[in-house]
């Protein structure tokens, strides 16, 4: 009732049903607790009501942006509000004074997107900044591999206007001394907060206590605790030239002190634009530490390491191979070390004295130089390796608590020696990946918390850490934060008297306790409130489709970690997450269904744990594009997930008839494809069509398929599994699968294929009576799939082979050979060969043309202009190259990709009523715009049917399939 009352009074969204709370539980970290409510504010006089509610009712706020934190700042019991949503406006840029006035809830990536045509940036960076925000920057005081260029979040902050726990609003930045002491004299809450302060570290006393047990102030990624050691280098306790100011206090305290609603920022000017990267290669993780001091005396852009582990995880990573070009050997560890110019000449001047001082250190034994692309190769294989290495199957898993330590770089040699002999005597393989420059070595111990012992194991290494970290005087919490895994030992780690002084302060600015409790002071324990409990029974739960590969359906919703890729924006390439790039919804991203569904599988006490309303919810706006799958640095296959849930949750609510009609689409369509011209008239019809909508949930703005004649009857024959033309002397005989979405609905693309392959020499036996069962899969129904996979790999399973293979037209159906069927059918040996030797029709063509089979001048020469859109599928588990590639091949064929994600129609989701304005409006986010911009004799490709429907619909361009367009090039 409460909560109710006081969502009505919100100008924001709040929300307390079980699915919600579930999928804000956690973060990117170990650990689970059950918010009270979740809140999406759209204003001041939102957050204004939120303190007062907190302060009525003894409950909490906790701040969110992206949810990507590591160390559990971005869960609690109380009312979680997240920024994200909303607060997304940039509010000023100052041009000529090189600063940026921002809400809470901006991209990091976007904002130096934005700032780019006037040649500023901001500095600091982290791996999620595609993401990440800088609300959450500021919280944790984020750095990332520019720190040892450009500093930290904290060194950047201007100013920021925050609203305090009594509800007043303030305004935090440089103010001079006699300022500070006008602020003293104020009654008012801002006015306590300076004179706690004042009265707490003027003391010199006090301040010898701070610069002797806070890290080292060389170390400038530090945040243990809050930065009082930052505080007492201002002009208001030392005699020094710098100015007090309270953001100094505030980045790095985690939401516990205000609530932040705008932040001003120092930028920088752009870095220079040639670089080189030198990959010092050593053997042993002790020789690349003690390079890291000499390869620091140069002016370096990054200075980042990974080992022998992460190189390992990409070794047999077919993407990974390109990218593994520069390696020699087999290296414990490369030192990536870049260097910046204007020009390239300067640069690489820059790189050979580089390369001098690594020669003369006598400890790597290779040093090559990347320039281009391969430097971008090199970053991407480090981010690929940590991404693979997230990826571990089962229940042991690389664990965030000690992977934030950094320490002075004259100690980091001493300190890592140290560090493996403690790893070695609790017998864990070290990790180590690193932004070594700025002596922070990332290090994770590989623990299973659903054990009682690991979970000893993890506050015992962590203990063991903190205080090897304490002797060399270093920072535990380098860039993460403290959150729930390290507060605790904030007070061992800087002594009761300084860590007194932080709960004097955090007592000043909310009396009440109501900013994100248990962080940073009055910490709770670092092993409870975790994800998982120890030595729980594992629940059995048994499923149509095959998860071995992730033992069991439950690890495979359990390996999403929490890292928030798929939040990323339309602006920053790739597909996932479709539906929630159109919402901003936490609910519709990939990690919201892959937590649900761990959240209710685990704790539903039903015998069909899929049977929960909030389950479909989560689910409802799953496009199954399967971006996920590959996307995903865990590799999250929620299209599985999904069609797994649809199937279980239909068993015991049954199936919707729209539902049914929909996965059972291709029954119709056979019947329709007998006289198509009185269902096209029927469906034209305004009357007609209207009704025929209206009684299957279609939106009455989408517009209805075109049947067309089958492909069998179009050809005036049936062809079968054992047909055969007249090619004489062919190259190769392939099977063309005529899928069900061709055939009934666009069989002339099926003619062009077979034109097209019959004109390049090639045998085509066409399967055109045969389905996929990709529309019984997208509705869940998994039984009739699993049918049709069984019959389809017992038919083909003697015939498909490396010399005969099976290449289908339609991604999404041709496809469900290489995913789906190797997880239902019965024979999974014979669906695994038959994967392997089936292709989409441009992948087949792109083979044939690296073989020479197929040249440029068996087609035209006439000029043309070409925008193509990949399918979804396609992108995920082929490669959108291949169209690119087989468009390409005629002469003054000028083919340009379309940097779309998902299209939106996806099938049937895109006909439903219900979800027709996020389908267009997914469209509207690069694909629509792109080919609107087109010019009238631009040819516009698209392979899916569910695309060309959906350009359609959304700019009435025709988008011809890359067969037709290949077919009409035929000289």
């Amino acid at each position: 009732m409460l909560l109710n009352n006081l969502k009505s009074k919100l100008s924001g969204d709040l929300f307390h049903d079980d699915l919600i709370k579930s999928i804000y539980a956690t973060d990117a970290s170990v650990y689970r607790k059950l918010p009270l409510a979740v809140v999406y504010p759209k204003n001041e006089d939102d957050i204004k009501l939120l303190i007062q509610y907190s302060k009525e009712n003894k409950t909490s706020l906790i701040p969110r942006t992206a949810g990507t934190s590591l160390a559990g700042q971005c869960v609690g019991e109380g009312i979680i509000v997240d920024v994200s949503k909303y607060f997304t406006k940039i509010i000023n840029l100052d041009e000529k004074a090189q600063t940026v006035t921002v809400q809470p809830g901006v991209v990091r990536d976007a904002l130096n997107n934005y700032l780019k045509p006037y040649g500023l940036f901001f500095g600091p960076n982290t791996s999620t900044s595609n993401r990440c925000m800088i609300g959450g920057m500021v919280g944790n005081n984020s750095s990332g591999t520019t720190s040892i260029q450009y500093g930290v979040t904290r060194d950047k902050v201007l100013e920021m206007e925050v609203i305090l726990s009594d509800g007043s609003q303030a305004t935090f930045g440089e103010i001079t001394t006699k300022a500070f002491h006008e602020k003293i004299k104020d009654d008012s809450l801002e006015g306590q907060i300076y004179k706690t302060i004042f009265e707490a570290l003027q003391p010199k006393s006090i301040q010898k206590e701070v610069i002797e047990h806070f890290p080292k102030p060389e170390i400038h990624r530090r945040n243990t605790g809050y930065a009082i050691d930052e505080l007492i280098k201002s002009d208001v306790f030392l005699e020094t030239q710098e100015a007090f100011n309270m953001c100094k206090l505030l980045s790095g305290s985690e939401g516990t002190l205000a609530f932040t609603t705008q932040i001003t920022l120092k930028l920088d000017t752009l870095p220079p634009q040639e670089p080189v990267m030198v990959a010092a290669h050593f053997d042993s993780i002790e020789n690349c530490m003690k390079a890291v001091q000499p390869v620091m005396q140069h002016n370096l852009y990054t200075c980042e390491m990974m080992d022998k582990t992460i190189l390992d995880c990409t070794k047999h990573n077919k993407t990974q191979q390109e990218n593994r070009q520069f390696i020699v050997g087999d290296p414990k560890a490369i030192l990536m070390c870049e260097v910046k110019a204007d020009t390239i000449e300067e640069a690489k001047e820059l790189a050979k004295k580089l390369e001098e001082t690594i020669k003369k250190s006598e400890l790597s034994y290779a040093y090559p130089k990347l320039f281009g692309n391969d430097i971008n190769k090199a970053i991407e294989l480090r981010s690929a390796g940590l991404g693979l290495l997230g990826n571990i199957i089962g229940d042991k898993k690389g664990v965030a608590c000690i992977e934030d330590t950094a320490v002075a770089l004259p100690d980091l040699a001493n300190y890592i020696s140290e560090f493996a002999q403690l790893m070695k005597n609790y017998k864990q393989d070290a990790i180590y990946y690193a932004h070594a420059g700025a002596g922070e070595i990332h290090l994770r111990p590989i623990l299973d918390l659903k054990k009682s012992e690991d979970v000893e194991l993890f506050r015992k290494i962590t203990t063991d850490v903190a205080q090897l970290v304490k002797k060399y005087k270093g920072s535990m919490s380098g860039e993460h934060g403290d959150g729930l895994v390290r507060s605790e030992f904030i007070a061992s780690m800087i002594g009761e008297a300084n860590y007194n002084i932080l709960k004097r302060i955090k007592k000043a600015f909310d009396s009440d306790n109501i900013f994100n409790p248990g962080k940073i002071v009055d910490a709770l324990p670092m092993d409870k409130s975790l994800r998982y409990k120890a030595n729980r029974k594992e629940p059995e739960i048994e499923t149509l489709l095959d998860f071995s590969k992730s033992q069991g359906i439950l690890r495979e919703a359990e390996k999403c970690n929490g890292s928030g890729d798929c939040r990323k924006l339309p602006e920053f390439g790739g597909t996932m997450c479709p539906s929630y790039r159109a919402t901003k919804n936490e609910k519709d991203t990939t990690r919201a269904r892959a937590n649900a569904l761990r959240e209710f599988l685990t704790n539903s006490d039903k015998s069909n744990k899929f049977n929960h309303a909030a389950l479909k919810d989560v689910f409802d706006l799953c496009l199954s594009c399967k971006a996920c799958a590959s996307e995903c640095p865990s590799s999250v296959d929620v299209a599985s997930l999904k069609a797994e849930f649809q199937y279980q949750y239909q068993k015991e609510n049954g199936f919707k008839f729209k539902d049914k009609f929909f996965a059972k689409s291709t029954k119709y369509n056979k019947i329709a494809s007998r006289v198509p011209k009185f269902y096209n008239a029927l469906f034209k019809n305004s009357f007609s069509g209207g009704i025929i909508k209206k009684a299957l949930g279609i939106h009455p703005e989408r517009s209805l398929p075109k049947i067309s004649e089958s492909f069998s009857g179009f050809n005036n024959f049936s062809n079968c599994i054992d047909g055969n033309n007249h090619t004489p002397n062919p190259i190769k005989t392939v099977y063309l699968f005529v899928d069900e979405f061709i055939n009934y609905l666009e069989s002339e693309i099926a003619k062009d294929a077979l034109i097209l392959l019959e004109a390049l020499n090639y045998k085509v036996i066409p399967v055109d009576n045969l389905e996929s069962g990709r529309s019984y899969l997208s509705k869940g129904f998994l039984e009739e799939a699993k049918s049709l996979a069984n019959k389809n790999v017992s038919i083909f399973k003697d015939k498909v082979s490396e010399e005969t293979p099976l290449i289908g037209i339609e991604p999404s159906a041709i496809l469900t050979f290489k995913d789906e069927y190797i997880k239902l059918a019965d024979d999974m040996t014979s669906a695994g060969a038959i994967a392997k030797h089936t292709f989409l029709i441009e992948e087949f063509i792109q083979q044939e043309i690296e073989l020479g089979h197929i040249t440029r001048e068996q087609f035209t020469s006439e000029a043309k202009t070409i925008k193509f859109h990949g399918h979804c599928h396609q992108k995920a588990m082929a490669n959108q190259l291949s169209s690119f590639s087989v468009l390409n091949l005629p002469t003054n064929y000028k083919v340009t990709l379309i940097p779309s994600g998902c299209c939106g129609m996806a099938g049937s989701f895109g006909y439903e009523k219900d979800k027709y304005k996020v389908s267009m409006k997914i469209g509207e986010q690069t694909l629509f715009p792109a080919v609107r911009k087109a010019s009238n004799d631009t040819i516009i490709s698209a392979n899916g049917t569910s695309c060309r429907h959906q350009i359609k619909d959304g700019t009435e361009r025709k988008a011809k399939h890359p067969v037709t367009i290949l077919k009409e090039a035929l000289i």
